[in-house]
């Protein structure tokens, strides 16, 4: 009994550090994946993210919800398409997606609320947040899929100053005021650039960076960005890693400080990954000097 209690309190004081190095310091969390669809895993990244606010950081929550949209579309009698990866969205399908994003957006709120924590869930066509253009893929028109374009972090300021937990859904409007879809992970990163985000954390469905993925010893635990962009040009990083790489490697260039790639499926990885000295995950930085992903 003794010797757990004691453990507990080492855990506890290995954590302290990193509470006070990112006090009051904004962390955006991209929440997607198989994470969203277990409850059992959604309610721990809640948790987490609760834990992350009342501890100090600012945490902001940007989610996405592709396969209950596909879901719904399906139920609609409609087919999802899908081009390079990304959704033909047309504009029936458009309206499904914006109805899903908000339910699950609400969701996300309320199980926030349940643990004390007041949050505010919010779509980039509020207050201005996500400007967008028509998005163009190898040629191909996509639909109302949106490239973003500018972002007015205002919103999200303001709330984070009155001490709300921030929670976005990835739909944005272009110049003629029509709503666009937009890639979870693209909303992160342009939000996370604009907000100068300490730090980034993607949810996955991986367990973070292989050199070559069918082999699970090439594991990265930690890249600068000069090496995320050697690996991309490699041509190592396939599927979904190479737009996500891609992603991190514009956050840090946009002034985010870190970024991290997390296995969503891991319960509790988001703690696991800031508090702990040995982290679970693939942590990209900005920092070309001797600085280990945890000092």
């Amino acid at each position: 009994m003794e010797q757990e209690i004691m453990r507990k309190a080492e855990v506890l004081i290995e954590a302290l550090p990193y509470i006070q190095k990112f006090n009051r310091k904004i962390i955006v969390v991209k929440y997607g994946g198989s994470a969203m669809l277990d409850e059992q895993l959604k309610e721990n990244v809640i948790k987490d993210v609760v834990l992350l606010k009342l501890v100090g950081f600012k945490p902001i929550i940007v989610h996405g919800g592709g396969k209950d949209i596909s879901k719904w579309v399906s139920k609609a009698g409609m087919e999802p398409k899908f081009i390079n990866g990304l959704r033909v969205t047309d504009a029936p399908t458009m309206e499904i997606a914006e109805m899903v994003l908000n339910r699950v957006n609400k969701s996300l709120v309320q199980m926030v609320e349940k643990l004390g924590v007041h949050a505010v869930g919010i779509s980039g066509k509020d207050g201005g947040l996500l400007k967008v253009q028509k998005r163009i893929s190898g040629g191909k028109d996509l639909g109302f899929v949106g490239e973003i374009t500018e972002v007015n972090p205002k919103v999200i300021m303001d709330l984070l100053e009155k001490d709300f937990l921030p929670i976005i859904c990835p739909i944005g409007y272009d110049d003629n005021y029509d709503s666009y879809n937009i890639n979870a992970d693209d909303a992160a990163c342009a939000i996370a650039s604009a907000v100068h985000a300490e730090k980034l954390a993607f949810l996955t469905d991986t367990e973070g960076v292989f050199r070559v993925f069918e082999d699970k010893d090439s594991f990265i635990p930690t890249m600068t960005v000069t090496e995320a962009e050697e690996f991309v040009a490699s041509g190592a990083a396939t599927g979904g890693m190479l737009p996500k790489l891609t992603n991190c490697i514009q956050a840090l260039k946009d002034g985010v400080s870190r970024v991290h790639i997390l296995d969503g499926r891991i319960a509790h990885c988001l703690l696991l990954e800031i508090f702990t000295n040995r982290g679970i995950g693939t942590a990209i930085t900005s920092d070309h000097s001797a600085e280990e992903h945890h000092e």
